[in-house]
């Protein structure tokens, strides 16, 4: 089942990534009136946890820096209320689906047949220690296929990030630090030209990339050790692992069914960069 959780990652990202990367969604949370595409990232994203404080937010998250959450919670629930900016990040997640998949695929049987799998394997996992996993399973699932189908794979999502967390916590990695692994992971240098990174003052970069040097996960020119990729690989492998749980809900025959269902839509939207 790792090797499952693994395409079943591959193959539900791009549809998550509409949220974060296509234009409706940020629409949807600006006509609340939502100042910045990151005020209603957080009001939206936050939100099934309820009116948490800004350090729960943080810790949930987790890879955000310090201090980043506080400038977004809770001013962003101020005027508008924590339900409106979920049921806008749906609306906006669905609209986008639909323009990019198209009227064939977005009406077909075949997605249909997904939404139905991918919601049995998302509320079929156990909500114990995944923060944002249960706060996702706490909002009701929709009627609509599209709308289904973006919620599920969104719910998959915070499932399989709760247990990445759990293994980078483990590993004893902070969440500024996995972002330089993620970078170099990606063949990215400097690390610090990442875009999860660079915006971050110079000051605390160094003091990260000087600790990850300090514990051998990086050489002198910022580029993985051999013990920094063997550790990357590690907390992988254990997210895979910890993210099987909801796939076991599937039987060998309807996990085949689904994955078959998924490959034309994500296809399509990796095509179109899921924008």
């Amino acid at each position: 089942m790792t090797h499952a959780a693994r395409r079943m990652f591959e193959l539900l990202e791009p549809i998550c990534l509409v949220t974060f990367l296509a234009d409706e969604c940020n629409e949807e949370l600006a006509a609340l009136g939502h100042r910045t595409y990151w005020d209603g990232y957080f009001a939206s994203r936050a939100a099934p946890l309820g009116r948490v404080p800004a350090q729960v937010v943080h810790a949930a998250f987790y890879n955000f820096a310090e201090g980043e959450a506080a400038r977004h919670i809770p001013s962003a629930w101020e005027t508008i209320p924590p339900e409106a900016s979920v049921a806008a990040r749906e609306r906006g997640s669905a609209a986008s689906l639909r323009r990019i998949l198209g009227d064939e695929l977005a009406g077909s049987p075949g997605l249909v047949r997904a939404a139905d799998l991918t919601t049995k394997a998302a509320t079929h996992a156990p909500t114990e220690g995944r923060v944002m996993y249960a706060g996702m399973r706490s909002l009701p699932v929709p009627s609509d296929p599209v709308a289904r189908l973006w919620h599920s794979a969104t719910m998959l999502r915070e499932h399989r990030g709760d247990g990445h967390i759990a293994a980078l916590v483990g590993a004893r990695i902070g969440g500024t630090e996995a972002h330089v692994l993620d970078a170099l992971a990606q063949g990215i240098h400097p690390p610090e030209s990442f875009g999860r990174l660079h915006h971050l003052p110079k000051e605390r970069l160094a003091a990260v990339m000087d600790g990850l040097r300090e514990r051998g996960l990086v050489d002198s020119d910022g580029r993985f050790t051999d013990t920094g990729r063997e550790t990357k690989r590690r907390v992988e492998a254990l997210t895979d692992e910890l993210a099987a749980p909801p796939y076991d809900a599937l039987s060998p025959a309807e996990l085949d069914e689904l994955v078959a269902e998924l490959e034309p839509l994500t296809a399509t939207l990796v095509a179109a960069g899921s924008r």
